[in-house]
């Protein structure tokens, strides 16, 4: 993933403002790489190899000056000495020919063919939704102060407890950070928690947790958590930000394949681990990176988790299975593994802009709220245990 390559790649890149504007590039790049190299093939005699340093250098040679606006001097004096000791001379010919033409890449990104077939007549608009980075979306501990720190922030309300802001500023930085008025959490990463309602102190499970956005929320919604997940480095992100936010919640480390509760549970929330797809407006790389090997393998543990899940209910209890995948294979196809009675999510359980599916799922795409900036796209659905 390139979140996970981040930190190795720019072990010597002191400057934020620098590893900011290296991220940019490569996001950029992931977004536009099939135009990219469309562009790099119309100006070349013999293409490159797809895995030549000289289409790499020459992607974010065209990526910086076509999307980031650096002007082309800059990017010839930043991007050549990248090749120094091959070949300058193509890279720089290929790049100034393209500049003189004053090329440009379409409104919106092509997805690579396999990803469009995949998507089938959604892609377009989720094609759209990708073309630039997302806003930067906030959930609110209490959801009864939503009108004021919309008017604090200069933020959007998107439903009760959930703004958007322009992206751009420090996170850090925000009124109420330090607080803990809120964390950061998609939209539609939300609305699977909200399918629990209130918790009135009764007892709920969120496997697979971390980084813990949906604990928090339960929490906030009065229920008492247990958040398990495998990972302990993830799980350290979430114990911060129960500190920050003054919520409470158990927390486990273990394998949910393994692991067995020692009492059932009034809820449970499975998020589980998925290609994540979903999130390509800011995790471009899935769109090249995500085929059907990886969807198969992930829908198998998908299945097996759901299957130890649905035993963990006491009488009457819910199970919501969550997953921020654009793939049927881990949506849709897995609700007839479950054997528990559906519970059917009803529309007024979901902001007015988002209804259920006409079978009482929920699902979004990233085309969904296009004016309004996009949003992930997720699978929901609920069942009740007898």
């Amino acid at each position: 993933m390139l979140d996970q390559a981040d930190h190795a790649a720019m072990g010597g890149v002191p400057g934020l403002a620098d590893r900011a504007l290296a991220r940019a590039i490569a996001g950029e790049v992931l977004r536009w790489l099939v135009d990219l190299d469309a562009l790099i093939d119309s100006a070349t005699r013999q293409k490159l190899a797809g895995d030549a340093k000289a289409r790499m250098v020459l992607r974010m040679m065209l990526a910086q000056w076509l999307r980031l606006e650096t002007p082309p001097h800059a990017v010839i004096g930043t991007g050549l000495p990248l090749l120094d000791g091959g070949p300058r001379r193509l890279a720089h010919g290929v790049f100034s020919n393209l500049a003189r033409q004053k090329v440009t890449l379409p409104d919106v990104p092509t997805l690579p063919e396999a990803v469009a077939s995949r998507w089938g007549e959604r892609a377009p608009a989720i094609a759209a939704a990708i073309a630039r980075p997302p806003p930067l979306d906030l959930a609110l501990r209490d959801a009864a102060e939503t009108e004021q720190w919309a008017e604090r922030l200069s933020a959007i309300v998107l439903a009760p407890g959930h703004l958007r802001l322009p992206r751009g500023a420090p996170v850090t930085e925000l009124a109420g950070y330090k607080e803990g008025a809120w964390w950061v959490q998609d939209f539609a990463a939300s609305l699977p928690a909200r399918l629990l309602g209130p918790g009135e102190g009764k007892r709920a499970l969120d496997l697979c947790a971390a980084p813990g956005g949906k604990t928090l929320q339960l929490a906030a919604a009065g229920w008492q958590v247990t958040a398990l997940d495998l990972s302990e480095k993830r799980l350290s992100r979430l114990r911060e930000n129960l500190t920050r936010t003054g919520l409470q919640a158990e927390i486990v480390q273990a394998d949910a394949l393994k692991w067995t509760p020692e009492e059932k549970f009034d809820a449970i929330l499975l998020d589980a681990p998925c290609t994540a797809t979903g999130t390509c407006r800011r995790h471009p790389d899935v769109i090249h990176r995500i085929g059907p090997k990886q969807i198969d393998d992930v829908a198998d543990l998908q299945a097996k988790l759901l299957d130890r899940a649905s035993h963990w209910l006491k009488p009457g209890g819910r199970l919501v299975y969550a997953v921020c995948s654009l793939e049927p294979e881990e949506g849709e196809h897995q609700v007839v593994g479950c054997m528990l009675p559906a519970d059917p999510i009803k529309p007024e359980e979901l902001p007015a802009t988002v209804p259920p599916t006409a079978k009482g799922w929920l699902r979004t795409d990233p085309g969904m709220l296009a004016e309004q900036g996009g949003m992930d796209g997720f699978f929901a659905a609920r069942w009740r245990a007898d």
